[in-house]
């Protein structure tokens, strides 16, 4: 897990290799970032860190510089970047490497160099020999979306010393979202905001983080379900006066009670969570909340609702009738 290799990188227990892989770039910039902060002084960044592009250099130049000794510190950090020998797609970059070299150096690597290979794919290609080799001897970060309970261990992990309330840490994931680097700007802005006492409430949470257009749709979508019109339409009067474009609220409305349907249709065919999310490709945090959401309603009223969106939609791109009206007679209608 990549919180587990992040406190081993803090109390200076570093592993020879590291392979770091996935599409989530804040996890591997995050914990590239973090060794270089620990394992380099600054004043050695000049003479022991190198970067390797693998798609304009070969492996085997990088692992020359890697077996050179450290000149003033005790070690040197090499980043390699884009290993795409490690994939199954066809090699955009010309470059010949000699992974032979690369599977002998894993064997036996040297004790004064840290490796670093990042690999931005989605997928590996298991079948190769130099793919099971880096994963059977280096350590492993894989950089995808963190799960629920992983979410809220990197909250915690992202405010160090300071306390923040469970209730809290739910809040920020729903008014926030579960993009990372939008999390990391509303918890700095909350560590400042909280310099003194050094604890971070829902309060706190509920004044300073701002709603995204999604979370403000989902908390209209919740109001329309549970048949509260006169808050669903100041929600949509804040939005339209916001210049938000009426078929954009649409969409992301329709993207919602589509999300709510198809998980409890996949969660009366029994599967968990963490299935429901992999199947529907999305952050288990928001099958969690449809989850909680859908359980009053049944299958029917939700495609009728689906029924409603996309007779809207068709009214508003072929001009029938003002957008902005559309929209709240289909709020009245779904009433």
């Amino acid at each position: 897990m990549v919180l587990d290799v992040w406190k081993s990188i803090k109390k200076g227990q570093f592993a020879p290799v590291y392979l770091l892989f996935g599409t989530e770039a804040y996890l591997i910039n995050e914990t590239k970032q973090l060794l270089i902060e620990n394992v380099l002084h600054e004043d050695e960044m000049d003479f022991n860190f190198s970067q390797f592009d693998l798609e304009e250099t070969p492996v085997e130049t990088a692992l020359e510089d890697v077996e050179t000794l450290p000149f003033i510190g005790e070690r040197r950090l090499v980043f390699m970047q884009n290993p795409f020998f490690l994939t199954a797609e066809k090699a955009k970059s010309r470059v010949e490497h000699d992974v032979k070299r690369l599977e002998a150096y894993l064997a036996d690597p040297v004790p004064y160099s840290i490796v670093v290979l990042t690999a931005p794919y989605e997928k590996l290609d298991e079948r190769k020999k130099i793919t099971k080799e880096l994963k059977r001897k280096a350590v492993l970060v894989e950089a995808k979306k963190l799960g629920d309970h992983e979410l809220k261990g990197w909250v915690r992990e992202r405010v160090g010393s300071v306390r923040i309330d469970e209730q809290a840490i739910e809040l920020l994931l729903e008014l926030a979202g579960t993009n990372l680097m939008m999390l990391t700007n509303e918890l700095d802005k909350m560590l400042l905001y909280v310099e003194a006492d050094k604890h971070i409430t829902a309060e706190i949470v509920e004044k300073l983080v701002a709603k995204s257009l999604e979370q403000n749709i989902f908390t209209l979508v919740d109001h329309v379900l549970q048949r509260k019109m006169e808050s669903a339409m100041t929600i949509l009067h804040d939005l339209l006066r916001q210049n938000e474009e009426p078929i954009k609220i649409l969409s992301v409305m329709a993207g919602q009670v589509r999300l709510m349907y198809q998980v409890k249709e996949l969660s009366r065919q029994g599967y968990s969570q963490q299935k429901i999310a992999g199947q529907l490709k999305v952050h288990p945090f928001r099958v969690k909340l449809a989850l909680e959401k859908t359980g009053k309603f049944q299958e029917r009223e939700l495609l009728g609702i689906m029924n409603d969106l996309a007779e809207a939609d068709y009214k508003m791109k072929t001009g029938q009738a003002d957008k902005a009206i559309t929209l709240e007679l289909l709020l009245l209608k779904i009433r």
